[in-house]
């Protein structure tokens, strides 16, 4: 008979100790830096209504999901993204809280696409939203807890910044230009794709799809590559429209704010950002690493609509997704990924069958001490349970034989240091008596005994 091939899924990862101690780094980084701006966490179900994603991306979004129809006859997806069900929650509860809602979330999310550098098939993502405020300050408070997230990694502006614009000033600039609003939708989607498109194939699709003249489509592009880190160029440029001026003042604002975060050189102005997403209405911004080697690490920006696309109250909102995948290949790649290495405070070494019960009820005060304690679970030799020590990263070995413990002590071994002594069992984990170099004793093994 052949054997079953278990095989993990393409696209999903296991996560061993070291996998999931970097997991655990990045989610305490994302919370605690959500707690220092008095964000909440939230959560909500893996699986949604399918109709939840098709009401806010369109029937075109299936093929991408985890969907299928459940016992109850229902049409249901994998949670792709998380917004949506921020939505779902917010329109079933808001009209009774305060505002602005300041939640955040870490969900895992499934997208059923192909398999590339930086995209699996399911990730774990930090969700920050602002809800209830239209003020472009709430846009500047969300990307400053992304920035400041990825400083509390260890990234700086030399490593990452946020190209950010707004889609009412592309707006306004398309239609100074001469496109109609109904053909916004096909420019934003052109513009998008800018950097990964042959540009006279980019001016083609501006003349056939948004009936732009060549020459006004040329202009067009050329500004989007001249202002790159100028918004001021744009104000000189087309400050006398009126549309495109009052579009420019949320901008201006929202980049003084920032500035005065002191998060300027993390922010580059850039039109071509768009954000694929058709529910995004007007800030938006993505992070990328300086040498653009790898996919966004983060994105978002406002959209104030999607509340009411799911029955909510008509709620301005503001928010961001960070995905570890992408964040866990950059902080690699600067090494700044933590120390997964293993340890543990204490290995109890046993000498003889007598040793056995008062070594176990010395664990347990080292334990209920707040010490991690290891020891061989069946009769080993010595040099065996030293070497089983060493394998679990013992800062220190304690060892108790019959004539230890005889004499109520036990012998302590810095393993750092290598050295020896002898310390009362009841002496053992307290204070730094010990000598050892856990977590309540200096690491040169200093003290006495």
């Amino acid at each position: 008979m052949s054997t079953p091939d278990f095989a993990r899924l393409p696209g999903f990862r296991d996560f061993v100790p070291e996998d999931l101690a970097v997991r655990s780094h990045v989610f305490d980084t994302w919370r605690r830096v959500s707690g220092t701006y008095g964000f909440r966490e939230y959560d909500g179900p893996p699986l949604e209504p399918l109709d939840l994603y098709v009401e806010k991306s369109g029937e075109e979004i299936v093929s991408q999901l985890y969907n299928f129809t459940d016992k109850g006859d229902r049409a249901v997806s994998m949670r792709p993204e998380m917004t949506p069900s921020l939505a779902r929650i917010l329109g079933e509860r808001s009209r009774g809280m305060s505002k602005p809602i300041r939640w955040f979330s870490i969900p895992q999310l499934f997208r059923y696409e192909r398999q590339q550098r930086g995209r699996l098939r399911e990730h774990f993502q930090w969700n920050v939203d602002v809800v209830g405020e239209a003020d472009e300050a709430a846009d500047a408070e969300v990307l400053a807890v992304a920035l400041d997230a990825l400083r509390a990694f260890g990234l700086t502006a030399a490593d990452i910044h946020a190209r950010v614009s707004d889609r009412r000033l592309l707006a306004a600039l398309l239609a100074h230009f001469g496109t109609d609003e109904a053909q916004h939708a096909a420019a934003f989607g052109i513009i998008d794709k800018i950097e990964r498109a042959p540009r006279e194939k980019t001016l083609e699709r501006l003349s056939a799809e948004c009936g732009l003249e060549a020459a006004s489509a040329a202009r067009l592009t050329a500004l989007l590559d001249d202002t790159v880190g100028d918004v001021a160029a744009v104000r000189r440029a087309f400050g006398d429209d009126e549309g495109v001026a009052a579009a420019l003042e949320p901008v201006e604002r929202y980049l003084a704010t920032l500035d005065a975060l002191g998060l300027g050189p993390f922010v580059t102005f850039d039109l071509t950002i768009v954000r694929g997403l058709a529910y995004y209405t007007g800030i938006v911004f993505e992070v990328f690493d300086r040498a653009g080697e790898l996919r966004a690490v983060c994105g978002g920006g406002r959209y104030d609509r999607l509340l009411e696309l799911v029955g909510g109250e008509p709620l301005p909102a503001v928010g961001f997704g960070m995905g570890d995948v992408v964040l866990g290949e950059l902080l690699a790649e600067k090494g700044l990924l933590p120390d997964t290495t293993h340890t543990t405070d204490y290995f109890i070494v046993t000498i003889g069958d007598e040793t056995r019960a008062p070594a176990l009820g010395l664990a347990r005060r080292l334990r209920d001490a707040g010490h991690s304690v290891t020891y061989a679970l069946r009769d080993s030799s010595v040099r065996k349970q030293f070497k089983a020590a060493e394998n679990e990263g013992a800062a220190a070995v304690v060892v108790l034989g019959p004539d230890e413990l005889a004499k109520g002590v036990a012998v302590v071994r810095d393993m750092r240091s290598g050295g020896e002594r002898e310390v009362g069992l009841d002496s053992i984990g307290v204070g730094v008596n010990d000598g050892a170099a856990g977590p309540d004793a200096p690491a040169d093994g200093g003290g006495s005994a």
